[in-house]
């Protein structure tokens, strides 16, 4: 499979006095819905519906979130695991576990698990929005987040309301409706959590992506170690709405592994359940 390649905006120079307080990057109103206030305590069970403005006692995140400015550079060093569509969907939901990837402070180490929706803009140009959970080395390193990222302000944007530390698992959406608004939504204190909502230039419809991603900074060149990252409960929106159907082998789907790096990725059930990390066997580098 042909990987694409993206810039990335990160930062790391002056890294105290660039991290600032901002709300978190949105579209809109945040469609109508209250405030979550207070987090409550992380969600227990599973989602006990789909993920929409309609959805009982959905909310959106209240207070800031952390944001990086926005520093252009394109980097190398990525490690991808995971699939993703060949055809076009209107959302993805699943859940991901959360472990300590070894994340180095200071520099521009991360890992993440996340689900992306993209188009292909043509001429070098990709709109996405992802979501999930990350480690970087430039926002409290150390610390897990909840996070988004969408090409529409080109940062990173960090919940820290939401606690999670490695064991932890986390349950995400990604959607659309049918007026082409793209929303992230965080399962949490047992409902729908609006992370964000974006209007990109994606339309009611896109490629989906499952991955753990890891980036290693070029200029310090090191082995991060990833213990295994479990993926599973993976479920696709088809297009013009009805219930969402399990990522099985069905779908039209691009599978991607690093061939170095000493990461390796197994499907349990090919595409909805699997887990990506450190191999058992180093001899697999």
């Amino acid at each position: 499979m042909r990987l694409w390649n993206v810039t990335r905006w990160c930062m790391l120079t002056g890294l105290a006095a660039a991290l600032a307080i901002a709300a978190p990057a949105s579209s809109g109103t945040g469609a109508g819905l209250p405030v979550c206030g207070a987090p409550g305590p992380a969600s227990t069970g599973p989602p006990t519906g789909p993920a929409t403005v309609d959805s009982p006692y959905a909310c959106r995140a209240g207070g800031s979130a952390l944001e990086s400015e926005k520093i252009g550079f394109t980097p190398s060093g990525y490690h991808h695991l995971g699939a993703g569509t060949r055809g076009e969907w209107g959302g993805v939901s699943g859940r991901f576990s959360v472990v300590d990837g070894s994340v180095r402070p200071q520099t521009y180490d991360f890992v993440v698990g996340r689900f992306m929706a993209k188009r292909d803009l043509g001429g070098g140009r990709i709109a996405w929005l992802e979501a999930g959970w990350s480690e970087t080395g430039w926002a409290s390193p150390g610390r897990q987040h909840i996070y988004t990222f969408d090409t529409n302000t080109n940062r990173w944007q960090f919940y820290d309301q939401y606690s999670v530390r490695p064991g932890d698992q986390v349950w995400l959406d990604i959607s659309t409706d049918r007026n082409g608004i793209w929303r992230a939504w965080l399962w949490w204190n047992d409902r729908w959590n609006l992370l964000t909502q974006q209007r990109l230039p994606l339309g009611p419809v896109a490629r989906i992506e499952q991955y753990v991603e890891v980036h290693v900074d070029p200029s310090r060149q090191v082995k991060l170690d990833l213990p295994k990252v479990a993926v599973d409960n993976v479920q696709l929106r088809p297009v013009g709405g009805g219930p969402a159907r399990y990522w099985r082998e069905d779908v039209a789907t691009e599978t991607a592994a690093p061939s170095r790096g000493g990461f390796c990725l197994d499907w349990k059930t090919r595409y909805d359940t699997w887990t990506a990390g450190d191999c058992e066997d180093s001899a697999k580098d």
